[in-house]
């Protein structure tokens, strides 16, 4: 049996872990030495992005990532999502809005062993903010 390609296990992680809440498959997906990073900030294992995944789902209970397009090639996967939710908890320093946000991002993964070892994401922050009402 051969290992699952690079786009499967991401696709896992984002259909499975982040819509399906199954944060019990991080061990599973992510390489021991996983380091996700963002503008301004970077994150090592997987403790770390379950914390990431956890605060975002308080902050937006009936959050979805929707998969835009998936590509790679060798160990490298290129995604562009589509974030949805409702704001009903504190994000950010920001009180809960009510407001349903959909917001574009790309994160860009690299998997090693059947498991992602890195990835960069860029997300639509002026966006998000913009639709939670709170932009300057």
């Amino acid at each position: 049996m051969s290992a699952a390609s690079p786009q499967a296990v991401v696709r896992r992680l984002i259909e499975e872990v982040i819509n399906g809440q199954d944060y019990g498959l991080l061990p599973e997906l992510l390489h021991e030495e996983y380091v996700f990073r963002t503008p301004g900030e970077e994150l090592s294992g997987a403790a770390a992005l379950r914390a990431l995944f956890s605060s975002y789902r308080e902050a937006f209970p009936d959050l979805a990532v929707g998969i835009d397009d998936m590509f790679g090639s060798h160990d490298r996967v290129a995604t562009t999502f589509t974030l949805t939710g409702t704001h009903t908890g504190p994000f950010m320093g920001l009180p809960a809005t009510g407001q349903a946000v959909a917001v574009d991002g790309i994160v860009l993964s690299r998997v090693l062993e059947g498991r992602i070892v890195d990835e960069w994401e860029l997300i639509d922050v002026a966006g998000l903010v913009e639709q939670l009402g709170v932009g300057g």
